[in-house]
């Protein structure tokens, strides 16, 4: 179930989403545990399924009919505009397009990979360190610093010496490298940048965030 928020998030607004792992365990240590969380922020974007998380995985790479394809986005909960996921945590970024879309759909996706990992790794109990944290992206320009915040994690983590190199974000969607049947992202109406000048607006903050992540404890007031 949902959980009931003090402050309720407002259909057709964007969002910064954020969870991290109970402790700041390392919950996503191989490539296939990566791709099993990229895979449920695909799969329960929509409201109601017809198909079980199994099947649609043997047919996600099929490039559905038109048809199709506006029935899916009819159904959707949530619209991601960009995602990240890092070993202890995971940012996203989210337009809600249901009253509730954005509670039901992160309590599904958080839901599903515990019960993953747990039995994976023969564990019992939560994985989150708590309810995920939520900021309204008020403006273009905020929403547009924030999707490079958010490609640049690996990097500021010296998990990556290059966005591109981390292959668990949708900075490659970004930058127009991944095929039709591969996209779980939708920002091409709502950021007008091209794939070339958004490089290189990501590459020129690169030393800048490293710098700023290392004193950022000093600026919190």
């Amino acid at each position: 179930m949902a959980t009931i928020r003090k402050f309720p998030l407002v259909k057709d607004e964007i969002y910064h989403i954020y969870n991290r792992s109970i402790a700041r365990y390392q919950i996503f240590n191989i490539t296939v545990e990566f791709s099993r969380m990229r895979e449920l922020f695909s799969y329960y974007q929509r409201g109601e399924k017809k198909q079980r998380f199994s099947e649609w995985k043997k047919r996600k790479n099929v490039i559905p009919e038109k048809k199709d394809l506006e029935i899916k986005k009819a159904n959707k909960l949530v619209s991601i505009i960009a995602y990240c996921i890092m070993p202890t945590h995971f940012h996203l970024i989210l337009k809600q397009l249901k009253d509730k879309g954005i509670s039901v759909f992160m309590s599904q996706i958080s839901n599903s990979y515990t019960r993953y990992f747990n039995l994976k790794h023969k564990r019992k109990g939560p994985l989150w360190e708590r309810e995920f944290q939520n900021v309204l992206v008020s403006t273009d320009e905020q929403l547009l610093h924030l999707t490079r915040y958010i490609h640049l994690n690996p990097v500021t983590a010296f998990l990556a010496d290059k966005p591109e190199d981390w292959l668990f974000s949708s900075y490659k969607e970004f930058l127009g490298e991944v095929e039709e049947g591969g996209k779980i992202c939708s920002f091409e109406n709502i950021l007008d940048i091209a794939p070339k000048q958004y490089k290189t607006f990501v590459d020129d903050r690169i030393s800048y965030q490293r710098d700023l992540d290392k004193i950022k404890h000093l600026t919190l007031e």
